[in-house]
């Protein structure tokens, strides 16, 4: 497990805590229909962090061509439809690019400013010329509207139980989910960043905003500095 990273529940747990499992049984969100809507139909798609394909299979039945990468073998043993490479992000480099690069599940805000750097790095490397790279964020109050919780309509319940200070702009940032038959949590660092220091890091990796697609702010299209 990585330092500073834990997971707990049955079944395979990754070096960030996340287990496979738990992952296996997640619904997807509105995640899919935002990316449609900032793309060209059929895209080329990379998604960085794939994890078990939950939004890898959505994408694929809406005409896209995905390439998923994670660093577990475990996660993409359940991918299906699609091209996939077991990688760290920040180490990826295929030598080819991509309409659309996807670096979702607010990879962005790794503790490590290194490995973000090494992400943003790897976004730019792989977007093709006129294609561009969607980012997740986390929401303005995700670090301090805790603790929360929400009931899924399917039965479960997914809770931030604590957010604590780790240093150096860090938190150490605990997860819950709670089933009829099973549970699991994750502790992981996050590191939260102002829209500015946001828009620094993209710039340091030679991007810059093209539009911030949800009113929230969460869901960014980036693309290479001109």
């Amino acid at each position: 497990m990585r330092e500073g990273y834990e997971g707990t529940g049955p079944g395979v747990l990754t070096p960030d805590g996340c287990a496979v499992e738990l992952y296996a049984r997640l619904p997807v969100g509105d995640e899919p229909d935002i990316i449609a809507a900032a793309v060209p139909a059929g895209a080329r798609v990379l998604e960085l962090g794939s994890g078990v394909g939950r939004v890898t299979h959505p994408l694929l039945e809406r005409g896209f061509t995905v390439t998923a990468v994670d660093e577990s073998a475990d996660m993409l043993a359940r991918v299906r439809g699609a091209r996939t490479i077991c990688a760290r992000i920040e180490h990826l480099d295929l030598g080819e690019t991509f309409d659309v690069v996807l670096l979702a599940s607010f990879l962005v805000h790794a503790g490590d400013e290194e490995v973000r750097r090494g992400m943003l790095r790897a976004c730019a490397r792989h977007v093709a010329e006129g294609g561009c790279v969607l980012i997740q964020r986390e929401g303005p109050d995700y670090h301090t509207d805790v603790p929360r919780e929400r009931v899924d309509p399917s039965g479960f319940t997914v809770r931030i139980a604590s957010v604590e200070p780790a240093g150096d702009g860090v938190n150490s940032v605990r997860a819950e989910y709670e089933f009829p038959d099973a549970a699991w949590t994750q502790t992981f660092l996050a590191r939260p960043l102002t829209k500015e220091q946001f828009e620094s890091a993209l710039a340091e990796a030679g991007l810059e905003v093209d539009a911030y697609l949800t009113p929230d702010g969460m869901w960014v299209r980036a693309v290479p500095v001109a």
